[in-house]
């Protein structure tokens, strides 16, 4: 008998095969990293716009305070620049909401905060003050109530945006 046989063939050792390389990567990979792209540009579109809608808040906030401090000391002068400012404010909303005027401009006005503080409250002034040559009426009253207004008109727009 020959020794080799008796004990079998000579085999050689098992191989293992290379380890898989980094690229092409698995499908798998492929989904998630398109999956994290559209996420991000999501991100950042999102981003954006909250950026957007706050400079433009702040724009109008800035402006509204502006049109307060030209004119604070003349009552008449103060209700005119507050009813131009909220009828610019209207104009980017909805146009024909600004061309209205009298009681229908003050229940428009009304219907934005849910109440009647502007037909039957300070916020007449807007339509009386400006054509009287002496009026006295709580300014502070009235700042507040536009201010009031143009946050509820703000956070409508937001909800819409």
């Amino acid at each position: 008998m020959n020794p080799a046989t008796d004990a079998g063939p000579a085999l050689r050792d098992i191989h293992l095969p290379p380890a898989p390389g980094w690229w092409p990567p698995a499908p798998g990979w492929w989904a998630l990293a398109i999956l994290a792209v559209a996420l991000s540009a999501w991100l950042v579109v999102y981003l954006y716009r909250i950026w957007r809608r706050r400079r433009y808040r702040r724009a109008v906030m800035t402006e509204f305070d502006r049109c307060i401090g030209s004119v604070r000391n003349d009552p008449a002068a103060l209700a005119a620049a507050l009813s131009n400012f909220l009828r610019r404010l209207c104009k980017h909303q909805d146009a024909a909401k600004a061309a209205l005027s009298g009681e229908r401009w003050l229940e428009h006005l009304d219907r934005g905060i849910d109440s009647d503080e502007f037909t039957r409250g300070i916020g007449r002034v807007l339509v009386e003050a400006p054509f009287r040559r002496s009026v006295q009426y709580d300014g502070a009253a009235l700042i507040a109530l536009v201010r009031r207004w143009t946050r509820s008109a703000l956070a409508a727009g937001d909800a819409h945006a």
